[in-house]
């Protein structure tokens, strides 16, 4: 996502990674031609706190009242690119947070500089 600021007419663009692009680098999954190699499958296995720390920040950008609206947005993300959860899949800790069964600490988002 990119943000373009106009301050004085001087443009100042700021580019925010998306979900995806950050749970792929948590991965830690090596660089690749996407002109030339197509159709990969993330099949790797993340952390529940890397999934909170990517959540930290997507914060100031999900439309969720709590973190763990957010937390389950992310593992929405894992689960569409393919990957495993503390080995697990995360629809099945989507369904844990929804019934109750893991607890999300809350977190605030920072302000937004304006």
């Amino acid at each position: 996502m990119c943000k373009l600021k106009v301050q004085n007419r001087q443009a100042e663009v700021t580019v925010t990674p998306s979900a995806a692009s950050m749970i792929i680098r948590a991965l830690k999954e090596p660089e690749r031609d996407r002109k030339k190699v197509k159709n990969i499958q993330h099949n790797g296995n993340l952390s529940l706190d890397q999934v909170i720390d990517v959540a930290k920040q997507t914060r100031g950008r999900s439309l969720a009242k709590h973190m763990s609206g957010t937390v389950k947005e992310i593992l929405g993300t894992c689960q569409s690119i393919g990957c495993t959860v503390n080995g697990s899949a995360p629809h099945d800790l989507i369904e844990q947070i929804d019934n109750g069964e893991l607890e999300i600490e809350d977190y605030e988002a920072p302000p937004k500089e304006e």
